[in-house]
């Protein structure tokens, strides 16, 4: 399985991006049980942002609700963060995650897409 993220770009303070994560390969052996989005600033570690569950219940941190909606469009594999009223602080690096419970719990990892809010 490989995902593509796509849509990080340059925006200012107050703006609007939305981040797709494009799933490919052998994705129809695998079972999601959740895809996530993670994001990791300079010098801090990955943190989660939003996740959404096979069943479609969606959770996100509480600094990006309100903000940040999380959604998929299951016949094109993907999955999508829409991220509104960005600030500088949402800066990161944005990393989106399948979780695969077709074989016990495997983890898959795009190569991420960077986002940079300026003020």
């Amino acid at each position: 399985v490989q995902l593509v993220e796509s849509g990080g770009g340059l925006v200012q303070a107050g703006g609007s991006l939305r981040l797709s994560c494009a799933a490919s390969g052998s994705s129809f052996r695998i079972r999601i049980n959740a895809m996530r989005w993670y994001r990791q600033a300079p010098g801090s570690q990955r943190e989660l942002v939003a996740s959404l569950t096979r069943g479609g219940l969606a959770n996100y941190a509480d600094s990006v609700k309100g903000r940040f909606t999380i959604s998929r469009d299951n016949a094109k594999n993907t999955v999508y963060l829409q991220m509104n009223s960005l600030k500088p602080e949402d800066t990161a690096i944005y990393y989106c995650n399948l979780e695969d419970a077709s074989d016990g719990l495997h983890y898959y990892w795009g190569q991420g897409t960077q986002v940079t809010v300026s003020s």
